[in-house]
């Protein structure tokens, strides 16, 4: 079976370059981007099966970059890792059309996990922000 294919999209490189050492072996990282419209583009061109995506980006905020991607591309997943915790941002982003939402402090402990399981059409929030 052929590893699924991730679009990272973040604004901080540093991030990136955690995501891409954590992410790495399991999973195919097809591109980076560091701007929502990027991620727009990217998404279109590289058809990913997952896009980990946060919140906070410039051009187009992950919102705005989850609400394009449902519409012109609705096969990829979406899935927010953030720093938000706050309950209006998760709503706003699964209204958005995520399909899971990962707390940037959790990145090691449930982001590989989370790409598995939205990649199979589930749904995953992370541990700390379920009530």
């Amino acid at each position: 079976m052929a590893p699924t294919r991730i679009l990272l999209a973040d604004d901080n490189d540093e991030v990136l370059r955690e995501i891409r050492e954590e992410l790495g072996e399991e999973f195919e990282i097809i591109g980076t981007v560091s701007n929502g419209q990027d991620a727009v583009d990217a998404v279109v061109g590289c058809d990913p099966d997952v896009l980990v995506l946060d919140i906070t980006m410039p051009v187009l905020n992950g919102l705005q970059v989850a609400a394009t991607v449902r519409e012109k591309h609705p096969r990829t997943k979406i899935l927010f890792l953030t720093i938000h915790e706050q309950p209006e941002y998760i709503s706003a982003a699964f209204s958005a059309g995520a399909s899971g939402y990962v707390t940037k402090r959790l990145l090691y402990s449930e982001l590989a996990h989370a790409i598995r399981e939205v990649a199979q059409g589930n749904t995953f929030i992370s541990s700390t922000l379920q009530r």
